[in-house]
């Protein structure tokens, strides 16, 4: 599952509350977490307020994708942030929330949930498991590659320029494409570890363990005291990491250029990251719609910190509109790193076909583009695709071997983020 959205994307993302409390994870964290949590709001209120020392300066030359990437060439560019979300793994096969008629939340009349969120409540959950381990058995970590964005963030990483990913996926790609943990602040947890949901208990175990449970049909309970285990991803109704809070501390405060992909940036949060970074830092956002954007009425009152792409009064925002791996090969070509992604992307995904016995590789079609996988999106184990490669980015380039077709092939990750702030009891679109 992988948190979705960019409109491309629609993650699950909502807002969180506080209304469990027999979440035994909150209990545990929830002195330390909600510490953070205030000194966080404290800190947003004094930049939305305009009470920094702060001055806004204009720190690149032209407020384009050419501008970023000779901004990235500089001195003044050592450390990158991305947040990203579901947007930059639509293109792996991943479904999205948001997509009318394709998307998660419009494919789950199976499971008869009273509403489609219910399937990522902490409450619901513990109540009723087999939905949600039904729904896991057909979106689990391990079917899926990373994209071309999740290698150029890797990019970054190698090139010495990353600071930090924060993303709200659960997927794994970010791990699969290379990110060691130290690099990553998972916001909505992950399904690399879970844990036994009895406070006195809370024996840990791992992907393989959790994956063998799921796919023998059984309600993975734990070992030692057969009670309920559950992935170590955020559902509605429980408290993020209290990594996330830590790192988000310090990271925020030496970041030179914050990149956003694939996110809709409606949920809180997360969203406010973009707000945390110093007033003269750069943000780019690649995505399908413009997002993030301040609110016209606090702006005209002086009192957004939103992004601000099209004012008179903009300065540092700049907007890439379209897929984010066609964005990231954008920035990649004129950063002089194009080739470098293509070959990276072509030898980690034949690394993992060799790995998984599959005789598919992926492969570039024309400068900058991807091939997806020749066979259009049908039935996989049974279960239909929740969200199809677009007719006009998908291509079919056959080599003489017969039996190898280009595409995603065996791809590295569960879909859609489960859950993090809890929704209203009606379906809310998730960003």
């Amino acid at each position: 599952m992988a948190e979705r959205d960019e409109t491309d994307a629609g993650g699950i993302e909502a807002e969180r509350g506080s209304d469990s409390p027999d979440s035994d994870s909150d209990s545990e964290n929830g002195g330390a977490s909600g510490e953070s949590e205030m000194d966080f709001l404290r800190n947003l209120l004094s930049r939305t307020l305009g009470l920094g020392s702060e001055k806004p300066e204009k720190v690149l030359d032209e407020l384009t994708l050419d501008g970023v990437s000779r901004f990235m060439q500089s001195e003044k560019c050592r450390n990158v942030i991305c947040i990203v979300g579901a947007g930059i793994s639509t293109s792996a096969g991943i479904p999205d929330f948001r997509s009318p008629g394709t998307g998660l939340y419009a494919n789950l009349q199976s499971y008869n949930l009273p509403y489609p969120e219910a399937i990522f409540e902490i409450n619901y959950f513990k109540q009723h498991p087999e939905p949600f381990f039904a729904l896991a058995r057909e979106l689990y970590p391990g079917q899926f590659k990373p994209t071309v964005c999740h290698y150029f963030i890797r990019l970054l990483k190698e090139k010495g320029l990353l600071l930090r990913c924060y993303t709200q996926n659960i997927d794994t790609l970010e791990r699969v494409a290379g990110l060691d943990q130290e690099d990553l602040v998972e916001a909505h947890g992950t399904f690399f570890t879970s844990h036994c949901l009895r406070s006195s208990c809370k024996k840990q175990y791992t992907l393989d363990w959790m994956k063998e449970k799921i796919f023998s049909t059984a309600t993975p309970k734990c070992d030692k005291c057969q009670s309920l285990v559950k992935p170590d991803i955020v559902f509605f109704g429980e408290s993020l990491p209290p990594r996330f809070f830590t790192l988000m501390q310090s990271d925020f405060q030496k970041v030179d250029l914050l990149i956003i992909m694939g996110t809709s940036l409606q949920v809180q949060p997360f969203a406010s990251l973009v707000s945390r970074v110093p007033t003269n830092t750069p943000r780019l956002l690649i995505n399908k719609e413009k997002t993030g954007q301040s609110d016209p009425f606090m702006s005209l009152m002086g009192l957004s910190t939103g992004m601000d792409f099209d004012s008179e009064k903009a300065y540092r925002d700049v907007a890439w509109l379209g897929a984010c791996d066609e964005g990231c090969t954008a920035l990649a070509e004129l950063l002089g790193w194009k080739n470098e992604l293509e070959e990276l992307v072509k030898k980690e995904h034949s690394a993992i076909d060799a790995k998984s016995g599959q005789a598919g590789c992926q492969c570039w079609s024309t400068p900058g583009k991807l091939l997806s996988e020749a066979a259009s999106p049908g039935k996989r184990q049974g279960y239909e695709t929740l969200s199809a490669a677009r007719p006009e980015q998908t291509q079919t380039k056959q080599h003489p071997d017969s039996a190898c077709r280009e595409g995603p092939g065996d791809l590295a990750s569960l879909p859609s983020r489960a859950g993090t702030e809890r929704p209203s009891k009606r379906l809310r679109a998730r960003g």
